[in-house]
């Protein structure tokens, strides 16, 4: 149990979101919107003008940020950057791809989905099952 990575549990994690303007502005006016004390704010909203590189930065500062517990980003998005998404291991935050209004969900690209095909085809043939 030493290996077990430690979750940190907190009265006040955050939700962070990189996607189009109207997936971000529906969660927004939900009350997931949040900026510090140093103006930095817990979502990019992507657009025909947005770099990669611009995501990419996005997306690591999420990720290294002890206040959010969950990423929730748009799987046309992810898609862009989709080396990172796969290559990101730690239980949290969690990172979650959703559809949006212009491009719809494409299980076979979700990144979590295809990590759970794989632990449960590796499980079934450990045990003997198929």
């Amino acid at each position: 149990m030493a290996n077990r990575a430690q979750i940190r549990t907190s009265n006040s994690a955050l939700i962070a979101m990189i996607a189009d303007e109207d997936t971000v502005v529906g969660f927004l006016l939900a009350g997931v919107g949040n900026v510090d004390l140093r103006r930095k704010t817990n979502y990019l909203i992507v657009d025909s003008k947005t770099t990669v590189k611009q995501i990419e930065d996005a997306f690591k500062e999420f990720i290294a940020r002890e206040d959010i517990a969950v990423v929730l980003i748009s799987q046309y998005v992810a898609n862009m950057i989709r080396f990172l998404v796969d290559s990101y291991n730690k239980p949290v935050p969690a990172i979650l791809e959703i559809p949006s209004k212009d491009h719809p969900y494409d299980p076979a690209h979700d990144s979590v989905l295809s990590r759970v095909k794989y632990l449960f085809s590796t499980e079934s043939v450990a045990s003997g099952r198929r």
